[in-house]
């Protein structure tokens, strides 16, 4: 089953649309302002729905070597304003989601560019550690991606590189910096696929031996009726039961859970009725092997052809409760830069960041 990472071969028709739509919406908005309208600030919204009644999200990825969605061109500057804004709604921790994938880098890695990938403009890493540092978060540091399990399917090629890449981050940065919190082994994966278990192990047993134990976390996809990405469909017709969901997972979390601390769930591959059944599943399993329950809440939208926009708020209130209910540990996000920040290059993230802060009674 493909991922969101097959988006660039969805067809051109989709791809513009998913260029020019931010576009036109910005230029409405610009031209809203260049009339002089501005809100009435007595006007608020009423929620017809229990306040706060899901898990606040604590924790964001930081996709800043994209695959599938457009760099929106940041530098520190507005990349210091993006921490602000998720330090004022309680996030703590950020996820660097890769250090590098195929060739595009986020640091100047010896061992990389010596295999060829190309030398950053400037070091994401540090930056990333410097700020969280002053905002007080924890920061988490999202291994090499080869691209070469997409290719083949075996995620055993991830490890060899990655056997550099654990020491020279450590060295250059974890050391260094009181913000650098833990790993995040980037290997996305949604059922028993050849070599995980075996590389998960290897990896995680590596960062924890070099940072003296910090922790780790995995966050894989639920092979369920929305994970179509790289087809033409919107429903996958052999989406996955939760019996086999539990099946599976169950032997995966009792072969990493020594190196793997932590496991989050994407959730925007199931449908919304069926949140709690998936959620139980995995909450139990990761009771059971002592692991953290995460959630790792998407803020982009998988129920339209467009992709990837923000997320309707009513859906992530749907996903975030059901966390809730089901008792899990941690909510983070598939992406709060894009598509929840309120300087996104998409406008509708913005009003997201909002409708978010009213729910949970932010001000």
């Amino acid at each position: 089953m493909e991922t969101r990472r097959d988006f660039l071969k969805k067809s051109v028709m989709g791809t513009a649309a998913a260029v020019t739509v931010p576009s036109l919406l910005t230029s409405c908005a610009k031209s809203e302002k260049d009339n002089g309208l501005q809100a009435d600030p007595s006007v608020s919204s009423t929620l017809i729905v229990p306040k706060a009644a899901g898990l606040p999200i604590t924790g964001t990825f930081l996709d800043e070597i994209s695959h599938d969605i457009p760099h929106q061109n940041w530098g520190e500057k507005e990349w210091d304003l993006d921490f602000r804004y998720m330090k004022a709604i309680g996030i703590d921790t950020v996820i660097d989601i890769r250090c590098g994938y195929r060739k595009f880098i986020t640091y100047p890695s010896p061992y990389l560019l010596k295999k060829g990938c190309y030398m950053p403009s400037i070091d994401l890493i540090d930056m990333f550690c410097r700020l969280a540092d002053k905002y007080g978060m924890k920061f988490m540091l999202g291994l090499y991606d080869s691209g070469k399990y997409w290719d083949t399917g075996d995620m055993s090629y991830e490890v060899e590189s990655n056997k550099y890449v654990i020491d020279e981050v450590w060295e250059r940065y974890g050391s260094k910096y009181k913000s650098f919190g833990g790993w995040y082994i980037s290997g996305e994966i949604s059922r028993a696929t050849k070599g995980a278990i075996e590389s998960f192990r290897t990896m995680g047993r590596q960062c924890k031996e070099v940072s003296g134990g910090l922790p780790t976390f995995i966050s894989p996809w639920i092979d369920g009726k929305k994970a179509v990405m790289g087809t033409t469909k919107m429903t996958n017709d052999q989406a996955v039961s939760v019996a086999q969901h539990e099946k599976e997972w169950n032997e995966i979390f009792d072969g990493i859970h020594e190196y793997v601390d932590a496991c989050a769930f994407q959730d925007g591959h199931i449908d919304y009725d069926e949140l709690d059944a998936f959620f139980s599943v995995n909450k139990k399993l990761a009771d059971r092997y002592g692991m953290k329950c995460w959630t790792n809440a998407e803020t982009f939208d998988r129920d339209m052809p467009i992709h990837f926009l923000p997320i309707k708020f009513d859906k992530l209130r749907l996903k975030l409760e059901a966390a809730k209910r089901c008792g899990y540990d941690k909510a983070i996000t598939f992406e709060f830069s894009h598509f929840m920040s309120p300087q996104s290059a998409y406008i509708q993230a913005g009003h997201l960041y909002d409708r978010y802060k009213e729910y949970f009674n932010i001000d």
